[in-house]
């Protein structure tokens, strides 16, 4: 079986890459660290922005690491059908780089907010998440931590999103920080750039641990992601563009 290897994407202020990097390879999947400014990612098939604090959130969060070494080659990368996952930070670094349209603002009431979500996975046919296709499996609950979780877009936007069934997660029961629609998590038309707010490698262990350990709390709902983008890796090859350098 081909060894599937994610590549996460470590900005200064990062604090969720080894969390991700963890949660893989508790699934069996290889995993490589990537310094912001490499650029080549040969190797490697997925690409994760992982959460944290980019450059300290000190402008907005997403807008400095959108200038990063590395963006240039995961552009390439996701323009040649290379699969790239943002989560938290990494959703607002996907925005502000324009691999996905709208934007992420202050939660309503201002506050950072901690806590596990109920999610529904409305779209089960996307290399990301067919390991929800069954019905009993489309509801999830996922931790989210987060100051500026608030989805926004203006009304073309949003029609274009819901046209063209790109909304992938949405928020369940109460709307933790206010998102347009319930947002919580989208893709491109291509399906192969995904972006969300919750944190679904923190929701790969089922035991529950008393030590402070954040990637275990007790939840495996998580996993259908991780195991449905391995899945999908294995079956096709890996992105070519012409250059070693992506």
């Amino acid at each position: 079986m081909t060894q599937v290897t994610f590549g996460i994407v470590v900005f200064p202020g990062s604090n969720c890459d080894r969390d991700v990097v963890w949660a893989v390879q508790q699934l069996g999947y290889g995993a490589r660290l990537l310094w912001h400014t490499e650029t080549n990612l040969e190797g490697i098939d997925v690409v994760v922005l992982p959460g944290g604090f980019s450059y300290g959130d000190y402008l907005r969060c997403g807008a400095i690491a959108r200038f990063a070494p590395i963006m240039g080659s995961l552009r390439r990368f996701a323009e040649a059908g290379g699969f790239v996952l943002g989560i938290c930070n990494g959703f607002q670094i996907l925005l502000e780089a324009g691999f996905l349209a709208g934007a992420l603002v202050r939660n309503r009431g201002l506050r950072f907010i901690c806590q596990p979500v109920s999610l529904r996975v409305e779209r089960q046919d996307l290399p990301w998440t067919h390991h929800y296709a069954k019905p009993e499996k489309s509801q999830i609950i996922l931790p989210i931590a987060h100051g500026e979780g608030c989805y926004v877009c203006d009304a073309e936007t949003l029609v274009e999103l819901e046209t063209h069934q790109q909304i992938v997660f949405r928020y369940q029961g109460e709307n933790p920080n206010g998102s347009l629609n319930g947002i919580a998590g989208i893709c491109n038309r291509a399906g192969n750039v995904l972006g969300l707010m919750p944190h679904p490698e923190r929701a790969v262990d089922g035991q529950i641990h008393r030590l402070p350990d954040a990637v275990r709390q007790g939840s495996t709902d998580g996993c259908g992601l991780w195991q449905s983008i391995g899945e999908a890796v294995a079956r096709r090859q890996r992105p070519v563009v012409g250059s070693r350098s992506f």
